[in-house]
């Protein structure tokens, strides 16, 4: 699991459907949704960012 790598959602693009809550099978995030565990993330799944409709989902930690 990563400790410097996790994602975070811009609330401004994000449409609240909550595909990441639903994808993620680790817990990462809560509903809104937020990310709730980021040390619960494995480093570079990027899964979430993929299903997400409104590209909002980067990387803490992504150069």
């Amino acid at each position: 699991m990563a400790a410097n790598w996790y994602p975070v959602i811009d609330e401004a693009k994000c449409a609240s459907c909550n595909s990441c809550v639903d994808f993620c099978a680790h817990g990462v995030y809560g509903p809104g949704p937020k990310v709730v565990a980021p040390h619960a993330c494995v480093e570079f799944c990027r899964g979430c960012s993929k299903i997400c409709p409104s590209e909002a989902i980067s990387y803490y930690g992504d150069n």
